[in-house]
């Protein structure tokens, strides 16, 4: 199963799950100043699920929109994740910073921007095509693996 087929706006109180989101696969638009308004649009106008912990808007995007009706990032991440049926694998082909698509790079075109240790003990590098950001496997990786797996385990509370 592919998570890319999950494509979200996420308004402003749930900015933390659109990060956890994003390291699933999932395309997830977030913007921290957004407008209800904004959101609605996009969300209509790209055919994205409005994931919103404001009831109105839920109510306006209609079709378009599902209302989080848990309280805190674990709790909201295990909700979505069962609701929408998302594979909770991280995938590591979206940014988690910007969204944008991050795509394996030629080890030398990133030397002088890691450092140097990091340069020499890695041979493989991701870079986000949107922000630039570079990305290599680390222990980062497990640790999110484990806390992954730790909120699963747990049920949703209300």
């Amino acid at each position: 199963m592919d998570n890319s087929r999950h494509r979200f706006v996420a308004d402003v109180m749930l900015g933390k799950l659109a990060r956890w989101l994003r390291l699933l696969g999932c395309d997830v638009l977030y913007d921290n100043s957004g407008e209800d308004s904004s959101l609605l649009a996009t969300a209509l106008s790209e055919n994205r699920i409005l994931i919103t912990h404001d009831t109105e808007l839920a109510r306006r995007a209609k079709s378009n929109g599902y209302l989080v009706e848990t309280e805190g990032t674990e709790n909201q991440l295990r909700e979505i994740i069962r609701w929408f049926d998302i594979e909770p694998v991280l995938y590591g082909d979206r940014c988690p910073e910007c969204n944008g698509t991050i795509s394996e790079v030629p080890r030398e075109s990133i030397e002088g921007e890691v450092p140097e240790y990091t340069y020499r003990t890695h041979n493989t590098f991701r870079r986000c095509e949107n922000c630039g950001r570079i990305f290599w496997v680390g222990s980062h990786r497990e640790l999110a693996q484990e806390d992954l797996k730790r909120i699963l385990s747990n049920p949703v509370e209300d």
